[in-house]
């Protein structure tokens, strides 16, 4: 009889400490899966690991230098080492304007804006023109007479593209500028409405469709 009561003492114990262990690997388990503050099955969990070590790759650190705008004053700009080239063929003048358009790339539209807080796309040309101390009109239309009318397989980076609101629309209201140019493709970086500022190619049927005209800036 003490011999059971103590075999049923010992396998009381050591049901405790499996209870123990099954509750500590419960709460290991949710701490790894529980994420933003709701939980995840263990493939959910892998698919978010997977997103973030993506995002980690595509990821690039930023260097911030000092220009000059055409008022004469001081600005910080910001500049991403990972960024596409431009093309060695650019002039210095240009490859420094379209590296500062691609320094707001990510920045949301704003109708009006001029700021990294917010930037419509007359505004973006604006500014980046600002790096090299050249002041060019403010909105789409007045930039769309500042230059020299350009064919649209003689496109090259620096020169604007002009669009319009729908398909065949003769009256311009966005604005552009060519980015990189070979005979596969025209790349133009603009501040999108609904995308923020950001590089697309001219010859999607989106862009070609609305587009208007395109000339190489008085510079």
């Amino acid at each position: 009889m003490q011999e059971y009561r103590t075999k049923v003492r010992l396998s009381g114990r050591w049901f405790v400490l499996l209870m123990g262990l099954i509750w500590l690997t419960g709460c290991n388990a949710g701490k790894v899966n529980y994420r933003n503050g709701r939980y995840h099955s263990a493939r959910d969990m892998a698919r978010i690991k997977a997103a973030e070590r993506g995002r980690g790759r595509g990821r690039t650190s930023t260097v911030k230098t000092k220009t000059k705008t055409a008022a004469g004053s001081t600005k910080m700009i910001s500049r991403r080492p990972g960024a596409r080239p431009v093309a060695a063929n650019v002039s210095a003048p240009i490859a420094e304007v379209i590296e500062t358009a691609r320094s707001y790339q990510g920045v949301p539209y704003k109708y009006g804006g001029t700021t990294r807080l917010g930037m419509d796309c007359s505004g973006l040309l604006y500014e980046s023109f600002a790096a090299i101390n050249v002041s060019i009109p403010r909105s789409s239309n007045e930039q769309a007479v500042w230059g020299e009318p350009v064919k649209p397989q003689n496109l090259r980076p620096g020169d604007l593209v002009f669009f319009g609101a729908s398909p065949g629309s003769g009256t311009i209201t966005h604005v552009g500028m060519v980015t990189a140019a070979s005979a596969e493709s025209v790349q133009f970086i603009h501040a999108s409405s609904s995308l923020g500022v950001i590089e697309n190619a001219l010859e999607t049927d989106y862009y070609l469709s609305r587009f208007i005209k395109a000339v190489r800036p008085r510079l």
